[in-house]
């Protein structure tokens, strides 16, 4: 017998003296995540990597899952969703709108003013993910999670006090909608992802970001501006939609019962669990700004019903949009808001 052969042989023995048969032997499963934010960021070190070790300790340690934070594997964040689509990694979590115009459907959530409670929205957005947006948009994929982040807000070098402020303001956005929005409302968007914006900001490339309160501590935004604009409501500016997906042929070639753990932990216990986590993380990272001594302004809800009938253009365009594409954009409002309303927003 051939040493390979023996040594083999010998290691399968062992197994089966364990009590452990030889097929689970072989239904051990590494899977590599691949992100773009820094380890310390909120989404990282209290969603991803929890989530990863309830479906590491749910399998018994058959299934491990290996984070590469930042980029580290290669590429730009807009190809995350690629990169889990042909196999380059196993697992990516993306902000959708990285990729523009590519996930139409999704962009309801992205409407301005769309969103109220950020967990209710998280709950209806995977619910759609479930009835419709798997099936059509994310088809190439299996979306694990979807979910949004808290209010989207302002900051500035100078300051935002008034609709009026807007006008030619440089401003990073992070998504077609978003942008949209912000060049109807008067600025002068710039589109990059989260990890551009400290040295856009530094060069003077843009003069203010949207983003929430949660991920400025990732970038240390507070040390960058020192102005913070918030919107009186129930309602927020904007939000945008992040997913957690897998690609489709490892998530199918895994065993029924390590396919199984994952989707229960994942799904809409993940998706509202993320959202959950992000907001909760607003209140520490706004603390940070106001330690710091900047200047935090809340528009009053007549500037903000000012704000809201200056953006319901963006709406228009992009239900005009949807029919262009033969999408009932004016139905998926409908049932976004319904579905917002029925889990508790």
């Amino acid at each position: 017998m051939k040493r390979r052969s023996f040594v083999k042989t010998a290691m399968l023995g062992a197994v089966a003296a364990l009590g452990v048969s030889s097929a689970a032997y072989a239904q051990e499963v590494t899977l590599r995540l691949h992100q773009f934010l820094p380890p310390p960021a909120p989404v990282p070190a209290q969603i991803l990597k929890p989530w990863a070790q309830g479906v590491e300790e749910a399998s018994g340690g058959r299934i491990k899952i290996e984070h590469f934070d930042a980029m580290s594997l290669g590429g730009r964040p807009p190809e995350l969703m690629d990169q889990a689509r042909d196999g380059v990694v196993d697992l990516s979590m993306t902000v959708v709108g990285y990729t523009p115009g590519r996930f139409p459907r999704t962009e309801v959530f992205e409407l301005p003013f769309m969103m109220t409670n950020p967990v209710a929205t998280a709950k209806a957005y995977w619910e759609m993910v479930e009835t419709d947006f798997q099936n059509n948009e994310y088809s190439d994929v299996k979306v694990l999670g979807a979910w949004v982040h808290g209010p989207g807000l302002i900051h500035s070098t100078d300051g935002v006090t008034s609709l009026e402020d807007m006008q030619g303001l440089t401003l990073r956005g992070p998504t077609r909608i978003i942008n949209d929005l912000m060049a109807e409302l008067g600025a002068e968007p710039v589109g990059m992802p989260l990890p551009a914006i400290p040295e856009a900001l530094s060069k003077g490339v843009v003069k203010a970001t949207v983003i929430p309160w949660e991920v400025t501590t990732a970038i240390r935004l507070s040390e960058l501006v020192s102005n913070h604009t918030e919107f009186a409501g129930n309602e927020s500016l904007y939000t945008a939609a992040i997913v957690l997906v897998m690609n489709k042929a490892k998530y199918e070639a895994l065993p029924d019962d390590l396919r199984a753990i994952i989707d229960a932990e994942s799904g809409a216990k993940l998706s509202a669990f993320a959202t959950q986590v992000m907001w909760d993380m607003d209140a520490p990272a706004r603390e940070i700004a106001v330690n710091a001594g900047n200047t935090i302004v809340q528009l009053d809800e007549a500037e903000v019903a000012r704000w809201k009938e200056a953006s319901q253009p963006v709406i228009d365009r992009w239900i005009a949009d949807m029919d262009a594409k033969g999408i009932d954009g004016a139905a998926l409002i409908e049932q976004a808001k319904s579905l917002i309303a029925k889990h508790g927003g």
